[in-house]
This record gives structure tokens, C-alpha cells and sequence, in this order.
């Protein structure tokens, strides 16, 4: 069984089909028909739904953290202990929620299709900032899109409901919501299982491996932002799945002197500010990560894992030196990300076996470390090219050189020859040149819908010379933004 708060009607479920989707849920089992679909694969926004989850701050006091999902993309399970808020639940006492008011005043509305999904999105905006600017509100609305309105007035709406917003329902309903929430907070291993289908829920990583050892055939799910496309994209069942985002273990984030450990269950938004305080660089790249809903989604274990070669987090981490830590059963072992790709999908896991943190290493005064993406949108796309640099130069020599490339390759990749030419040679124009020409050696990329493989090592070797640009001339720092 699964418990949840459906706003705040308690919802148990015992025997639901686990592959059904939160969208599914809404819209089927509970006729609730604003929520959209526009294209059950996380792009349009359409679905935007808001989950909120108890949380406890450094001092102890507990509050609700509510955050924008993607309904298409979330299966049920993930539901448990939580409470899950859609468009309906807005209006109250007859009154439209001061979202929906600054969407009608401000004439952000056209065809309607969209205007839940940019509702919804604005409603976690609103509890999530005291004053938010003209940023948050567009790293809101980026995953929302809207085909006959133009942006110009539903940012005129956030502006107007966000910047000077209002108590509502929710903020004087907290204290029962939390004690609520607190009330249905998971002490075993829940399970939908329909008979056919099931979904496991453990609570602890010693659950989460042994369930993994006695069903080696399951498919792990933590965001779920690239497996629940199996189901609404390519109609495939998954007979079995353990869904790991209820384990508090693989959540936190710990700090020590010489490095971050990730639980490899952290949502993409909470690894923001560690890794952006480490590396700032990082920190700009997770934010043309997708969109806020698959960031608040979408795990930095999963986008390791699903060994994607457009993955933005690995070329990093690779440049990083980052490792992993794999689990199975009562054993673990610590693998450097970069042996941990062999090759287009294929990983060094073994079966039963997975991915528990992630290691970081803390920067360092002596790294140089930039990173960039190229890709055919500023927000919301996948890279044609991810690149990271990061040197250690030593009295004008290269004392230390790891370079890793995504989209070049069928794996995440550091390009040996590149670091080669590099290494204990002087910075400058010379070096860069061959470092630039080594490229080629290290790479042989494919052409796609993306980019042709001519244009994926042209931009390989423009981006070193670009950090080296920007290496000699500081003030000139686009990093990040880089796109066509």
C-alpha cells in the first residue's frame, strides 16, 4: 500500500497499476481534466503539477517544500508520504488562488491548453520566493511552453502574484498539512502491485539492496524523467520497478575537507547550490539542465546511470575526477566515473548492483575548471557538445590536464590525446593548436539530428580555445551560455 494526501483528502492505493502515471491517475481515475497532456515526454509543461514534502531546516523547524513536476513523467509510487496538489485544488471558498486571478488580469491566457501547466508553475514559484526577479520567474515558466499567447503577459503574472503575493489556503492550512504529512510518513516498504506489475518503495539502503538482490530484474526508479519514457513513449511494460527516491540515505548531501558526497538519489535542484558554491561553472550548466520540472525531478545518480552520451552531469564529473560509490548487498566499491561508461549503455554495474553516492572532490585555488554547453536553445535542450576543461598551471605550465567531452562519443568521454598535448607544455597559443589538433584523434563523432560530426569536433576544438581565451582574459566569461 501507498498513502499520499491528494491536497487534503487521504488517498490509499493497494492495487493500482504501478506504470500509471500521475497524469494518468488524475485525469482517469479521478476525472480531475485540467491537468494537460501535450507530449507525455516533459517538454511542454502542460502537466505541471505541484508535490509537496515535508522537510526539516537546520534549526528543526519543519515546513512543506513544494516543487513543480512533471505529472507525465511521475509514476504513483512516488507519491508516497507526499502531498500531490493540482490545478483543481487552487480555487477555494469560490475565489480564484492569486495566480489564476494575475493570469485572467493580466491576459495570459489564449487558447487555455497550456494555462494550467504555467498556473501550476507559477504557484510553486510563488511559495518558493519571497521576491522572485525576472531569473526565477523565466527558470520557472522555461519548461512551460505556450503556442499562441507570447510570454510578455504570463511573466506580467508572475510578476504581479509573485512579488507582492498574498496568504492563501495552503500557507493556513500548514501546520494540519504538516501534521498530516507526518501522520502517513513511511515506516516500511510500500508496493503497488496489480496483480502482474508491482512497484517496491524501501525506506533504507539496506532495503533497497536486498530487495535489488531478490529481484534482479527490476528496474530501479528515482526521477523517472528518462524510464516512465519507456512507458508513455515506446508503450513498454515494466513488470517490476523499485522506486529509491523515499530512501533519506541516497538524499542528503554531506560536506567534508576534501569533498562532496552525493546520495545518488538528489534531485538535480538540490545539487545546485553545493556544487555551484564548489564550482561555479557547474552550478550554470544545472540550470540549462532541462527544465526546473525535471530538475526537480531528475537525479544526479539517474543521469549518471542511464549512461546516456549526451548526459550533461558525466563530462564534468569526469573533468572533476569525480567516483561513484556501487552497493550490492552488504558490499561496496568505489569506481571513478570515467571506468564506470565501456560503452553506448553499457556499464561496469554488475547485476543487483547500484549506484549509491557520488564523490566530488572540493575545488581547489590551483584548478582552472570551466565547462560549456552547446546546443540548438539556450534553455531546455540537450546538448549537441558538453565540454569541461579543468588545468592546473604551474608557473605558465600545464602541471596537470583533464578534458571530457559529451555528445562526442558513445560514452562520456576524456580525450587522452588531447590532455596528452597538453600536459607539461606551456600555456599558450602553440600549445592550445595541438591540443586542438589532438582532438581529432581522441574523437570520431556522429552526425544526427543535433549536429553533423563535422561540426561536433569543430566545436570540441573552438571550446578549448575558448577556455584559453578566457583564461588569459578573465573579464571575458560567457562559459555556459554558449549555444547556437
Amino acid at each position: 500500500m501507498i498513502q499520499f494526501l491528494l491536497n487534503q483528502e487521504l488517498r490509499s492505493e493497494h492495487a493500482l497499476d504501478p506504470n500509471l502515471t500521475v497524469l494518468n491517475y488524475l485525469r482517469e481515475h479521478l476525472g480531475k481534466s485540467g491537468t494537460k497532456e501535450g507530449c507525455a515526454s516533459g517538454d511542454c509543461g502542460a502537466c505541471t503539477v505541484v508535490v509537496g514534502e515535508l522537510q526539516r531546516d537546520d534549526d528543526g523547524r519543519e515546513h512543506i517544500r513544494y516543487r513543480s513536476l512533471n505529472s507525465c513523467l511521475t509514476f504513483v509510487s512516488s507519491l508516497h508520504g507526499k502531498q500531490l496538489i493540482s490545478v483543481e485544488d487552487l480555487k477555494h471558498q469560490g475565489q480564484l488562488h492569486s495566480v489564476q486571478q494575475a493570469m485572467v488580469e493580466c491576459h495570459g491566457s489564449q487558447c487555455g491548453f497550456c494555462t494550467p501547466g504555467f498556473v501550476m508553475s507559477l504557484f510553486a514559484l510563488q511559495k518558493n520566493s519571497d521576491q522572485p526577479d525576472a531569473h526565477k520567474a523565466h527558470e520557472a515558466l522555461a519548461g512551460n511552453l505556450c503556442r499562441c499567447t507570447g510570454y510578455r503577459p504570463i511573466l506580467e503574472a508572475a510578476e504581479q502574484s509573485c512579488c507582492a503575493k498574498q496568504p492563501d489556503q495552503f500557507d493556513a492550512r500548514e501546520a494540519e498539512t504538516i501534521a498530516r504529512l507526518k501522520a502517513i510518513a513511511p515506516t516500511d516498504i510500500g508496493e503497488l502491485n496489480s496483480g502482474d506489475k508491482r512497484c517496491l518503495v524501501p525506506l533504507t539502503v539496506a532495503d533497497l539492496a536486498d530487495l535489488y538482490d531478490a529481484y534482479p530484474q527490476a528496474r530501479l526508479l528515482a526521477g523517472g524523467t528518462d524510464l516512465a519514457l519507456e512507458v508513455t513513449q515506446f508503450h513498454r511494460t515494466l513488470p517490476v520497478m523499485i522506486y529509491v527516491g523515499n530512501v533519506a540515505e541516497m538524499k542528503r548531501i554531506e560536506h567534508f575537507a576534501d569533498r562532496l558526497e552525493i546520495g545518488a538519489a538528489t534531485a538535480l535542484s538540490d545539487c545546485y547550490e553545493a556544487l555551484k558554491a564548489e564550482y561555479p561553472d557547474f552550478g550554470e550548466l544545472l540550470q540549462r539542465f532541462a527544465s526546473l520540472q525535471i530538475r526537480n525531478q531528475g537525479t544526479l545518480g539517474g543521469n549518471i546511470g542511464n549512461a546516456s552520451p549526451i548526459g550533461d552531469s558525466p563530462p564534468l564529473l569526469i573533468a572533476l575526477g569525480a567516483q561513484i560509490v556501487l552497493c550490492k548487498g552488504n558490499t561496496r566499491r568505489t569506481l571513478a566515473l570515467e571506468d564506470y561508461f565501456i560503452d553506448y549503455r553499457v556499464t561496469a554495474r554488475q547485476e543487483s548492483e547500484f549506484i549509491e553516492k557520488i564523490i566530488v572532490p572540493r575545488a581547489s585555488a590551483a584548478q582552472q575548471f570551466r565547462a560549456y554547453k552547446v546546443s540548438k536553445r539556450l534553455d531546455d535542450d540537450i546538448s549537441a557538445v558538453c565540454a569541461a576543461f579543468n588545468l592546473r598551471i604551474d608557473n605558465g605550465v600545464i602541471a596537470d590536464a583533464r578534458v571530457a567531452f559529451g555528445g562526442m562519443a558513445a560514452t562520456p568521454k576524456r580525450a587522452k590525446s588531447c590532455e596528452a598535448a597538453l600536459l607539461g607544455a606551456a600555456w599558450n597559443h602553440a600549445t592550445v593548436e595541438a591540443a586542438c589538433a589532438a582532438l581529432a584523434e581522441d574523437f570520431t563523432p556522429l552526425s544526427d539530428f543535433r549536429a553533423s560530426k563535422e561540426y561536433r569536433l569543430l566545436s570540441a576544438q573552438n571550446l578549448l580555445r575558448k577556455y584559453f581565451i578566457e583564461l588569459q582574459t578573465p573579464h571575458i566569461e560567457t562559459r555556459v551560455t554558449a549555444y547556437v
